[in-house]
């Protein structure tokens, strides 16, 4: 939490005065007692800090500190050292019971954090060799419906023209 903030009140014109006032009866009504040591008398007074707080980021632990944490709370054998173990890290006694159950399961599988959203669906290795040779399929497809319009305009062409085809020695020439 952000410290509070010392705001001048100086008696020196009627705002100052005003502004004095409305403090000191909001500070009154909220029970808070003034003498002469209190910051108001003083023309000074604590307001807390304006801006919210940002949102803390999850913590994430790596497996070698769980199981760290997890050694050094097996070696407390007096009343109070894991209290103290948890105060100095930052932890709760969740953290410890939570790991615990991840140990026993398996060090490897459950000390490993996890990974959070939708399972990845497995690719099948061929998808993208089926895929591209769809794409030939249909790529090779397109350019025989070009070639079949393009002889039957040359047939109908042909016999508009009264020009014999003689489709044998074209297929022999190739």
């Amino acid at each position: 939490m952000k410290p509070f903030h010392m705001i001048n009140l100086s008696p020196t014109g009627s705002d100052a005065l005003a502004a004095v006032g409305e403090t000191v009866g909001a500070l009154k009504a909220t029970g808070v007692c003034h003498t002469a040591e209190s910051p108001v008398a003083n023309g000074l007074v604590n307001v807390p800090d304006p801006e919210v707080p940002e949102k803390t980021k999850r913590r994430k632990f790596t497996a070698a500190y769980k199981l760290r944490m997890l050694q050094e709370a097996e070696q407390c054998t007096r009343p109070g050292e894991i209290g103290a173990l948890l105060r100095r890290e930052g932890l709760y006694s969740s953290h410890l019971t939570t790991w615990r159950h991840q140990c026993e399961r398996g060090v490897l599988q459950g000390l490993k954090p996890k990974k959070r959203g939708r399972k990845a669906k497995p690719q099948d290795p061929s998808a993208g060799r089926i895929t591209q040779l769809e794409k030939e399929n249909l790529r090779l497809k397109n350019r025989l419906r070009k070639a079949e319009i393009i002889i039957e305009a040359q047939k109908k062409i042909s016999e508009i023209l009264g020009i014999e085809q003689n489709l044998n020695d074209i297929e022999d020439s190739k």
